[in-house]
């Protein structure tokens, strides 16, 4: 069944040494678009991740959010510059000298100058890290497309359902064509009895003027055409593999179909089922825009 193009994700999960949290957004696009961000210290990962999402998704707008926290012994450790702290010691006690200023010094104050004290991070293995992060990444993946696949099921209802309204105005229209030829024929014949006064109408020459606006006024074409754009898009529906872009073009055809329908109808109740059915098929190409 059809999976509607939006949806979001989210998994988390705690290690010895990390804390890694991940949320998935996808939004409606024409192909399929990744953007991430994540760190700079696991930017590495980022090239993975695309390649994972896109054999997990068809088409749409990624954007993926990392976080990684370091914990435990993957903090890494403290270190002293002792030889930069002494450069500023002495420089301090050199300008106490020269201006005979205090130049009294607290380890705190001195801890806080540039460099001085620094966290040496501890060295991280890529392949342990993308071996704790993907399964993380497949849960958040699998929230992801569950969501859009509960939306596409909804979807799923709502075009099968406009999809029987549209069936039915084309029956209406089928049915009040025949009206249509005779409520021609009746102004016609009336309309000659006015030119021709007490002459007598030539009643071949009524069928045939008749005969050619019947074709003319003809649908039954273009509602054959529009009952099987129908039939195709249900059963794309019904399909697993992506078909949006294939749903998109049928509903061209369908609009397409319909307003020839209306640049020959003469007849009001034919008109305002054309209408009613424009409607149906705008609000499923907007649907379709969601479709994978």
């Amino acid at each position: 069944m059809i999976k509607s193009m939006t949806g979001y994700g989210r998994a988390e999960a705690l290690y010895d040494k990390y804390k890694i949290s991940l949320e998935i957004k996808s939004v409606n696009h024409r192909y399929f678009e990744f953007g991430c961000r994540i760190g700079r210290a696991f930017s590495f990962l980022e090239d993975r991740i695309r390649s994972r999402l896109s054999e997990l998704i068809a088409r749409g707008k990624v954007d993926v959010f990392v976080n990684i926290e370091r914990i435990g012994e993957a903090v890494g450790d403290i270190e002293v510059n002792f030889d930069l702290a002494g450069g500023y010691l002495s420089a301090i006690n050199e300008i106490s000298d020269k201006y005979g200023v205090s130049g009294e010094v607290s380890a705190l104050w001195l801890s806080r100058m540039p460099d001085v004290v620094s966290l040496k991070e501890s060295e991280i293995d890529e392949e342990e890290i993308w071996g704790m992060f993907s399964p993380v990444l497949d849960k958040a993946a699998e929230a992801l497309n569950d969501m859009r696949q509960t939306e596409g099921e909804k979807m799923y209802k709502d075009i099968t359902g406009r999809c029987e309204f549209i069936l039915d105005c084309v029956s209406k229209i089928e049915a009040l064509y025949p009206e249509s030829v005779k409520h021609y024929r009746e102004r016609l014949e009336e309309r000659m009895k006015e030119l021709l006064g007490d002459a007598k109408v030539d009643e071949q020459r009524l069928i045939t003027e008749t005969a050619i606006m019947a074709d003319r006024l003809a649908v039954d074409e273009e509602t054959v055409r529009l009952r099987s754009h129908i039939s195709q898009l249900k059963g794309m529906l019904e399909q697993e593999e992506p078909t949006g872009r294939k749903m998109d073009f049928i509903v061209q055809e369908m609009n397409r179909e319909i307003n020839t329908v209306g640049s020959k109808s003469q007849n009001i109740d034919i008109t305002k089922c054309v209408v009613d059915v424009k409607s149906e098929i705008e609000k499923i190409r907007e649907q379709v825009q969601n479709i994978q």
